[in-house]
């Protein structure tokens, strides 16, 4: 086989299907059967000049496959088949790798580099390969471009693929150093200068330490400005993506930089192309957001002991910094508003000027407001939507009363325009500007209306007739709506939009039946206002509310009459299909929340669950998601009635949790699962064996994603809550999982933040599980059964609270969970609890907590625990 595979990897790219089948099925055996074998011919390959660069890079790429992937359980797979490769097969395939930095073939550089990095990423942690950093070194010291290019990559991806602690400071330096050494001005190669700004873009993260360093960080900083001006467009783009890095990773050192650096990012956005500009828009977003944070986190007054100083960058800019921003608003592009994925200058430098107002409130409305006023009524559109778009960008930040005068002579204005202005461009802007007035002044929470009887009317009709208008403009005036609807959410027994209600319905669901709805989201927005518009609805609306049950129903109906769709269509359809029962998802929600129109509703339940059956029936994933959630919804309402549903629906849930490739079925199956136990109570019994079997299965299997697994923790909490004592039968399994989850939960210490956010959601999903399970057998006589699992839940619950990275809502189920344990084993465990640091140090803790549900569940502990002491 590894004579013949340069032919099998060309035969893999070619066009005739049976061939390409064919070498990908030889690949794949030769894999499975001599993995060694496989992965040096692939990097034998990838090293050899003389074979052909197509065969080369598939090599590459098979290679780096077979190091890495996506899902974290293949990953971990992959890693460990790796470390347990031969060493002398290893050490050959790494020579290979190293040896193709030199070819002069640029694809197998660039694919040897990024498999060199890979490797790395595996045994850097494991302190394997050790003289790797200092060869590459070595390398950029060849005279070759070649190599210096190639090595360069390298390093960036290998920064990329190790986290910093893996490297030690000294070879953290020498690779800054060679870094910087290729980005500077002298050296004359431009292929080696983007390859070291690129991998410096990587490798900030490993420079804490040079950063804290005056002498080398303005170096460090000389260079990247330098780069800026570089005659190549590449490069400048590069040394501008870094520059945003070091905006938000280095913030508190960018003081004695800042004044030139408004000065390059200034003429690059007045003067530079395009991708160069934005990221020097970029640049300054980024300080918006890290100024936003620190606004956030320590509010306006800066005590001494702050720890992140706010340097107040942006108020400083602001006399030039708004001025340039509003400059590139009138850089629009003709079709911006049709395209969904489009981002250039204008949209960039509104979004920027949004960030600015959130980050210096008041003080950017007499910057920004003349520039509206000479802009809004000109006769070119570019100018009135530069204003428009202007105004709605500052909505955000500043106090309502400071907006609310210009707001209220703007409102008269922007409904003339969205009628009446020629330009589509000029509508889909002020639409959308519409929208943020009502999504950021407008509400319970502002305290002069701007909305009134007088132009509520108004307001109302426009909207309605521009939904009417092309679907950019139509899709954003359904947002507009969306937020008016939400504004009157708290508004009490009476709404301004009660009189309206019917017109507005229809004009939606006829925004749906358009033939153009497929364009600019737009019956995905007409759906989503539908159901706002609903969710918002006060009782006087009820019987409003109840009519458009049948209507909805009717529609997923006529979705479900069987006609021969292309798959284009079938997916149009499917789409169709969700958007629909989510809609009856918020109508249940919304009906079955009070008891007269709940009766009302019940009249249609059989009939809605036999149509979210049939939705079953296509094989549509996201359909099926949305399904779920409607039949949660309506075991919610209907409560122990919905035992009539079972024997048939009982068949999806097994299918729903048997979904390991569409997870997030399987994730909302789960959570449905919690909502019919909760609904059914003990009546959920006769099909727990399943469910229960089901549930150990995925939790055994690491082919299911990980984010599944905690809510399946929940849901042994929700079945021992619903059956109580016969539970029994299950402890001898479901402890043992809960119990090695525990652990595993607890040693998680110097994860990254995604990690920490894993981990504390699988500690909720176990602690739920507990509670769920205490509760269940309270009062019962089988009580005793869970004493011997008690030392090691109260072990868990001292360890995540040694460990200090639990979330409030761990730190609630926690305390609940402590609580749960003194109140249903009373006496059996009060010992136990006494020795355990949770009874006191963390229950006083959350007992001076401010967060009051936290607080109340802690007082609610300290008295089960009294009581067990006592006892």
């Amino acid at each position: 086989m590894a004579m013949e595979v340069t032919q099998v990897l060309l035969n893999a790219q070619a066009i005739d299907a049976s061939v390409r089948k064919q070498a990908e099925d030889s690949l794949r055996q030769f894999q499975e059967q001599n993995l060694s074998s496989f992965l040096l011919s692939l990097s034998g390959e990838l090293a050899n000049e003389e074979k052909p660069v197509d065969s080369r890079k598939l090599a590459g790429l098979i290679l780096k496959n077979a190091l890495d992937a996506k899902e974290q359980h293949r990953k971990f797979e992959l890693v460990q088949r790796w470390l347990a490769l031969d060493g002398n097969a290893k050490a050959q395939i790494k020579t290979c790798l190293l040896s193709t930095l030199s070819s002069p073939v640029a694809d197998a550089r660039s694919t040897a580099s990024q498999v060199i990095a890979k490797i790395a990423g595996i045994e850097l942690p494991h302190k394997q390969w050790p003289e790797l950093i200092g060869s590459l070194l070595l390398n950029v010291n060849q005279p070759s471009t070649y190599v210096k290019q190639a090595t360069l990559e390298t390093l960036g991806y290998l920064c990329e693929e190790v986290s910093p602690d893996v490297i030690d400071q000294d070879q953290v330096n020498k690779i800054l150093t060679a870094v910087v050494q290729g980005m500077n001005s002298a050296e004359g190669n431009n292929d080696v200068r983007l390859a070291a700004t690129r991998s410096l873009y990587n490798a900030l993260g490993f420079a804490q330490a040079n950063f804290s360093n005056d002498m080398e960080r303005d170096y460090i900083m000389r260079v990247v400005c330098e780069a800026t001006l570089s005659p190549e467009v590449k490069i400048r783009q590069a040394a501008f993506e870094c520059l945003v890095s070091i905006a938000s990773t280095y913030y508190d050192k960018l003081a004695r930089y800042i004044q030139d650096i408004f000065g390059i990012t200034a003429k690059a956005v007045r003067e530079d192309e395009e991708p160069v500009a934005l990221q020097a828009i970029e640049f300054w977003s980024s300080i918006c957001d890290e100024e936003i944070d620190i606004l956030e986190e320590y509010g306006d007054d800066f005590t001494g002991d702050s720890d992140i100083p706010c340097f107040y960058f942006i108020k400083q800019a602001l006399p030039a910094l708004v001025p340039m921003l509003l400059e590139t608003l009138l850089k629009q592009e003709e079709d911006q508003d049709q395209d969904e994925g489009a981002w250039n200058i204008a949209m960039a430098g509104g979004t920027c000027l949004g960030l600015v107002a959130r980050t210096v409130g008041d003080d950017i409305v007499p910057l920004v407001m003349p520039f509206i006023e000479e802009n809004i009524t000109k006769s070119d559109w570019r100018q009135r939507e530069a204003a428009t778009y202007a105004f709605g960008s500052i909505l955000e930040g500043p106090a309502p009363e400071k907006l609310m005068p210009i707001v209220n002579v703007a409102l008269t204005f922007m409904l003339t325009a969205l009628t009446q202005d020629p330009n589509n461009h000029v509508k889909d802007t002020t639409a959308w500007t519409l929208g943020r007035i009502f999504e950021f002044l407008h509400g319970s929470n502002v305290d002069t209306p701007i909305i009134n009887q007088a132009n509520c009317q108004q307001i109302i009709t426009v909207l309605l007739q521009s939904m009417k208008d092309v679907p950019n403009v139509a899709e954003k005036a359904c947002g507009a709506l969306y937020f008016l609807a939400q504004g009157f959410e708290d508004v009490g027994v009476s709404s301004p939009l009660t009189p309206y209600f019917q017109e507005i319905v229809q004009t939606l669901l006829s925004v749906t039946h358009r033939e153009d709805a497929g364009e600019s989201r737009l019956r995905t927005a007409a759906y989503e206002t539908l159901n706002e518009v609903v969710r918002c609805a006060t009782d006087e609306m009820a019987s409003m509310v109840l009519q458009l049950v049948p209507v909805i129903m009717m529609e997923l109906h006529n979705t479900l009459e069987g006609q021969k769709l292309s798959s284009d269509e079938r997916e149009k359809q499917g789409e169709l299909q969700g958007l629909l029962c989510g809609c009856l998802q918020v109508l249940i929600q919304k009906l079955g929340s009070a008891e007269p129109t709940k009766y009302m509703f019940m009249q249609y339940a059989d009939n809605m669950m036999g149509l979210f059956l049939r939705v079953f029936a296509c094989r549509n994933a996201t359909v099926h998601e949305e399904a779920m959630l409607a039949i949660g919804a309506l075991a919610y309402a209907t409560g122990p009635d919905f035992a009539k549903y079972m024997t048939e629906f009982y068949k999806y849930i097994e299918m729903g949790l048997q979904n390991f490739e569409e997870y997030q079925v399987c994730a909302v199956t789960v959570g449905v699962v919690g909502d019919v136990c909760r609904a059914l109570e003990d009546k959920i019994l006769p099909y727990c064996d399943g469910i229960m079997t089901q549930l150990l299965k995925n939790l055994s299997s690491d082919q299911l994603h990980r984010s599944v697994k905690p809510p399946i923790f929940s849901c042994f909490g929700d079945i021992a809550l619903a059956i109580g004592e016969n539970f029994e039968k299950y402890l001898m399994y479901a402890m043992p999982m809960l119990q090695r989850a525990a652990e595993l939960s607890a040693h998680t210490a110097g994860a990254d933040d995604e990690m920490t956010e894993y981990t504390n959601s699988l500690r909720n999903g176990i602690l739920e599980a507990y509670s769920g399970i205490f509760q269940g057998f309270k009062s019962s006589p089988k009580t005793q059964l869970l004493i011997p699992y008690a030392p090691h839940i109260l072990q868990f619950l001292d360890s995540i609270y040694m460990g200090k990275d639990m979330d409030e809502v761990v730190m609630k189920t926690a305390i609940g969970v402590l609580g749960d344990l003194a109140d249903t084993l009373g006496s059996n465990a009060g010992s136990l609890i006494q020795q355990s640091v949770s009874s006191k140090d963390f229950l006083s803790e959350c007992l001076s907590s401010d967060d009051h549900l936290i607080k109340e569940s802690a007082e609610w502990a300290k008295l089960a625990i009294s009581r067990a002491i006592s006892i």
